[in-house]
Order: C-alpha cells, then sequence, then structure tokens
C-alpha cells in the first residue's frame, strides 16, 4: 500500500517538473531544499538553546543560498548535528543540487537527460565553446580536490594556533567547504576577526574563495587548454580574469590608502585591505575587521563590489563582472557611435547583451526596492541597510551587525533577497512572467523617443 503511494507521488512529481520551464525547476527545487533545511533544523534534539521558528528559515535560505548572514550564533545556537546539516545546505547550495543530480547520471549511466541539460543550461551561463559534460564533470571534482586541500591546510593552521585535534578536524572540513562555496558561515563568534593578522589563514581563505568565485567556466577552460581541445582560453574567461585582477588591485589600493589605519590595524593593514576586497568580491563574507567601523566611503565602495561580484557559473553572487563588461561595452559603443557592441576588438552577441541589460535593471531595482522597503520597517541609517540589501541579494554575507537586530519583517525581506540571489535575478523573474507560448501576432511596431 505505502509503495503504490510513494510510486503515485513519484510519478506525480516527474510530471510536475517536466511541466515547468526549466527556471520554475530551479526555484522549486531551491525552494524545496530551503524547506527541508528548515524542518531539520527546527528539531530540537539539534539545539543547544531555544531558538525562534523565523531564525530557523533565515539559516536555512542563508546556508542553501551561500550567503551566510546570520541572525543568531550558529556555534552557540546548534550542536555538532545541527552544523553537519547547515554543512550539507551549503554545499548543495555552492555547486547547485541539478549538478549533483547530473553528475550521478553520468557516473551511473554515462548519458545526460535532455531535461538534465536544460536546467543545467539555466543554472549556469555556459559559452559555446564548453560542453555541459564536461563542465559537470570539472565541478564536481574541482570542487572536492580544492575543499579537500583546504580543510588539510586549515587543519595544521588551526592547531598550530593552539585548537584541540577533535575540535580543530571539524573546523577545518566546516571552514572549508563554507569557504569554497563563498557561503561565509564561520564557527567562530567574531567571524575571523580573531586571525586578523594571521597571513596562513588569511591566505587559504583568499585561495578558496578565489578558486570558487572564479567560475567553473574559467577552470573547464583552462583543463581544455591544458589538455590541447582548445589553442587559447575563451573570450569569457579573459574578461572574468582581467575584471577580478582590476577590481580586486582597485578595491585593494582604495582601501588601504584611504581607509584610517587605526581601522584597518597597523600590523597587517594591506592584507586587511585585500582580505576585505576579496571578500565582497568573491562574496565569500568573512572579514577580519569590524565592518561598523569603516568609513562611510569605503563601505559604499564595498557595496559597489558586492553588488558586483565575481565570475557567472561559480560559487560567487552578485550582478557579475560580464554583467558590468556587458554594460560598460554598451556605453562605450554608443559613445563613439558603433553600431555593435564590441569588447577587447569582439563583438559581443545581441543576445548576450539582452540578458545582461535585463539583468542589470532587474538586479538594481531589487536593491532599490528592498532598501526602500527596510528604510520604513528599520531604525538602521540609510548606509547600513544599503549594505545589508546588497549582501544579501549578491548572496555575501557581509554585515555592520544589524542581521540579529532586524525585526521579523526585516528578517523575512532579507530571506527574499538571499532566495533570489541564489537562484539568480533573471532565473527568478523567468519563473514567475514567462509564458510558454508567447502570442505577438497583436502587437505593433512603433517607435518611442530615448
Amino acid at each position: 500500500m505505502k509503495s503504490s503511494r510513494l510510486k503515485k507521488i513519484s510519478s506525480w512529481y516527474k510530471k510536475f517538473k517536466i511541466s515547468k520551464s526549466p527556471q520554475m525547476n530551479l526555484v522549486w527545487g531551491f525552494f524545496l531544499y530551503t524547506i527541508i533545511g528548515f524542518i531539520l533544523l527546527s528539531i530540537p534534539i539539534f539545539h543547544k538553546e531555544d531558538i525562534h521558528i523565523l531564525d530557523h528559515l533565515f539559516i536555512s535560505t542563508s546556508a542553501i543560498s551561500t550567503t551566510g548572514l546570520v541572525t543568531i550564533n550558529v556555534f552557540e545556537s546548534y550542536n555538532f548535528f545541527g552544523q553537519f546539516i547547515i554543512m550539507g545546505l551549503i554545499q548543495i547550495g555552492g555547486i547547485g543540487y541539478m549538478t549533483l543530480t547530473t553528475y550521478y547520471l553520468i557516473f551511473t549511466t554515462k548519458k545526460i537527460t535532455h531535461w538534465h541539460s536544460k536546467i543545467i543550461g539555466t543554472e549556469f551561463t555556459l559559452p559555446k565553446t564548453i560542453k555541459i559534460k564536461d563542465f559537470i564533470k570539472s565541478v564536481i571534482v574541482f570542487t572536492f580536490i580544492m575543499e579537500i586541500i583546504g580543510a588539510i591546510l586549515f587543519y595544521f593552521a588551526f592547531t598550530a594556533n593552539g585548537m584541540g585535534n577533535l575540535k580543530a578536524f571539524w573546523f577545518s572540513i566546516f571552514h572549508s567547504i563554507s569557504t569554497f562555496c563563498t557561503a561565509g558561515f564561520a564557527l567562530f563568534s567574531n567571524g575571523f576577526e580573531g586571525f586578523q593578522n594571521n597571513t596562513f589563514i588569511n591566505i587559504i581563505v583568499a585561495i578558496l574563495a578565489i578558486a570558487g568565485s572564479l567560475g567553473f567556466i574559467v577552470i573547464t577552460d583552462v583543463w581544455y587548454r591544458i589538455k590541447g581541445k582548445s589553442k587559447e582560453i575563451s573570450f569569457t574567461t579573459k574578461v572574468i580574469l582581467y575584471g577580478f585582477i582590476l577590481l580586486l588591485l582597485g578595491g585593494t589600493t582604495l582601501i588601504y590608502f584611504t581607509e584610517s589605519s587605526s581601522t584597518l590595524g597597523s600590523e597587517s593593514s594591506f592584507m586587511t585591505a585585500f582580505f576585505q576586497t576579496m571578500s565582497a568580491m568573491t562574496t565569500v563574507g568573512f572579514n577580519t575587521i569590524p565592518l561598523n567601523n569603516l568609513s562611510l566611503p569605503i563601505l559604499l565602495l564595498i557595496t559597489f563590489l558586492m553588488y558586483i561580484g565575481a565570475s557567472p557559473s561559480g560559487t560567487a553572487g552578485g550582478m557579475k563582472i560580464t554583467t558590468l563588461t556587458a554594460m560598460i561595452s554598451i556605453l562605450k559603443s554608443r559613445l563613439v557611435g558603433q553600431q555593435k557592441i564590441t569588447f577587447l576588438k569582439r563583438i559581443i552577441p545581441f543576445e548576450r547583451i539582452y540578458v545582461a541589460t535585463s539583468t542589470f535593471m532587474l538586479y538594481t531595482s531589487l536593491i532599490f526596492l528592498f532598501s526602500f522597503l527596510l528604510s520604513y520597517t528599520e531604525n538602521f541609517p540609510f548606509e547600513r541597510i544599503l549594505f545589508e540589501v546588497a549582501s544579501a541579494l549578491g548572496t555575501v554575507g557581509l554585515s555592520t551587525g544589524i542581521t540579529g537586530d532586524l525585526s521579523s519583517i526585516g528578517k523575512i525581506c532579507i530571506i527574499i533577497l538571499m532566495f533570489i540571489g541564489r537562484v539568480g535575478v533573471l532565473t527568478f523573474g523567468f519563473a514567475l512572467l514567462q509564458q510558454k507560448n508567447q502570442d505577438i501576432q497583436h502587437t505593433i511596431k512603433d517607435d518611442l523617443a530615448v
């Protein structure tokens, strides 16, 4: 009797998935994992203390979206099993639940269904030069190699800092996954502030976060080049690398020379400036200094870096460097009177331009809308509200310390932003508004003065 019911439910669920668009499948998938995480975290045996039900939903959403904003202290609120659930959600959110499913299919059947290909193509924006099968393999292999290496390095770093072996073993695994997936979850009460002058730990975090945030496109592309499958790296990879290096150097320089040395710390002010720039760009969300002590110009600079983010098809959030590049290319081409949009002497296809402009408009609109809403519901300075909104939508996790003091409405707003940021603003918009058959028979061609 039970088996027949399970078969009926399974059959219904398969039909339901196939009937929905790839975008809607992604939204439903991440929503389902968020709810599962919420239910598991709500079980009392996983708690060290009483936790409000809304905080469980907040933590689950933050983990699956790999954001890292928290309303409670994770280490003091959840026991080992609760922390393990959070780590599992981070892993699923970091590389994508469909990636794991598709890799299992490749491993067992050596085939990818058309349905899986469509959803992977929706979750990860891939250039035409990269095959989905190769991409999936590189995602899984590279992720686990980097996380294992990161865990080993963290273990040596934590034990050298006086941490016990058993605690260091667990902390190294948790923080390696959290860092590579750019989740920003830490089991330390003050984040990584205690390691501001620890060069080794700063380097480990930077390497893992940059490796994850640069994106699997770059990794697959470089792998193709090494194996001789391609003669040179793709245009997309070049744009990502150039943009990332330029923004990283620019942000580090501005913070180092304009922020007070008393705020950054005189011992390692350059390393601190680099770390905070890297943390915002990769959206890893760790901090080695209290961000509420930063000056207003630097807060705005970090907000801008969180707004941009890093690479598409990686673990980082944000609007993406490629979107910024497309917008700059449009402006440059308009100013010089070019009919085609070009960058680095390459023509950018119009379909990519449409995606970039749509992403830019929707992303910016959401930041404005939720900043507006939180300005009504919360009693904090506007720059802190804007910072929190940009951090949530960019799935960064940096905060000036207001997250735990948000009202219930404010927490719900941040939960919505984190979820949208993980599935992607354009994917979320498509899922809500896209029609299967668009009727264009009754449209009229006209003009609009701009």
